[in-house]
């Protein structure tokens, strides 16, 4: 008997960078993390390759323009279930140091600050797997696994 090929959804974050600073914001109005720092990000939709998904999601979150070239993958993070109803998955961050606009709360409804924070001193309240994964970066790790 054929067995179903193997699938997991995908995440895209933007690690939006001025100088030693990084822009995060606090999510607020989800069922996921709420209350908690995290980077801009999101699902990749049907038929969006990563970069462009990436591009959508910082103008929804907060009202930017980037160009494909300036975001440079910078690290794969493939994270175990959190729970017994979730998925593996695949989040794919990118560093972008250019863009055009000022960092805007796009969706207030998802998000209900932004802060501008230093890889030393990342609140205490940013998500688990997007510390490590700002750390690795930094590491200059190509790689993450999370959870298992």
């Amino acid at each position: 008997m054929p067995r179903d090929r193997f699938r997991l959804p995908a995440a895209v974050y933007g690690v939006l960078r001025d100088g030693e600073r990084l822009l995060m914001l606090r999510r607020a109005g989800t069922t996921f993390r709420s209350g908690q720092m995290s980077l801009p990000a999101g699902h990749l939709e049907g038929g969006e390759d990563a970069v462009a998904g990436l591009l959508r999601e910082l103008r929804e979150e907060v009202r930017v323009e980037a160009v494909p070239a300036d975001c440079r993958l910078a690290l794969l993070v493939h994270s175990a279930p959190e729970d017994e109803g979730d998925l593996e998955y695949l989040h794919l961050f990118f560093v972008v140091e250019r863009w055009s606009g000022k960092p805007v709360i796009g969706e207030p409804d998802k998000c209900s600050e932004l802060v501008w924070v230093t890889l030393s001193a990342l609140p205490a309240d940013v998500v688990d797997y997007v510390a490590d994964a700002l750390h690795a970066i930094e590491r200059g790790e190509p790689l993450l696994l999370h959870g298992w």
